[in-house]
């Protein structure tokens, strides 16, 4: 199952972030995890269906209204991990 890791900078953190990438995820069926760096990035990984993950990195590229995705790098792995759901990490 294909797996991504994704890296966004901006203004990502206190902004509701890793909790809206969390509904993104679970509304298309993508399981795996979020959670703030201590440089201010939010990091992403997460597995599906390619079609799932393609709709949920464009959902990450524009994050919510309350933050700014500056810059968001995504790695794609086509023989990555399996997550069956998607959690929210300290």
């Amino acid at each position: 199952m294909p797996t991504i890791h994704v890296r966004i900078r901006g203004r990502v953190q206190g902004v509701g972030f890793r909790y809206f990438t969390q509904q993104q995820a679970t509304s298309l069926g993508v399981g795996g995890n979020v959670r703030n760096l201590a440089d201010g990035s939010v990091e992403v990984e997460a597995s599906g269906e390619r079609v799932a993950l393609e709709r949920f990195v464009s959902a990450l590229e524009c994050g919510p209204d309350t933050g700014r995705v500056d810059e968001c790098s995504i790695d794609w792995d086509d023989g990555g991990l399996s997550h069956d759901t998607f959690r929210v990490r300290p």
